[in-house]
């Protein structure tokens, strides 16, 4: 059987562990906020770069931009 101080050292050590895991999933959340983030900007750099190229096409096409 385990002595008392063992355990006392086990259990300080799976505390050290869960704190250890709540960090690195703040560190994994905040890295998805940002990356989130990133792709919202991608997507309407990406939604303007359409718009471009449609009124682009319109004009080949010899139509008027509106």
């Amino acid at each position: 059987m385990a002595s008392p101080v063992e355990i006392e050292r086990k259990v300080r050590q799976l505390d050290n562990d869960v704190q250890s895991v709540y960090e690195l999933l703040a560190t994994i959340e905040a890295t998805q906020k940002r990356q989130g983030n990133r792709l919202n900007e991608i997507a309407a750099t990406q939604a303007e770069h359409g718009e471009k190229l449609d009124a682009i096409l319109e004009l080949l096409r010899g139509k008027q931009p509106e």
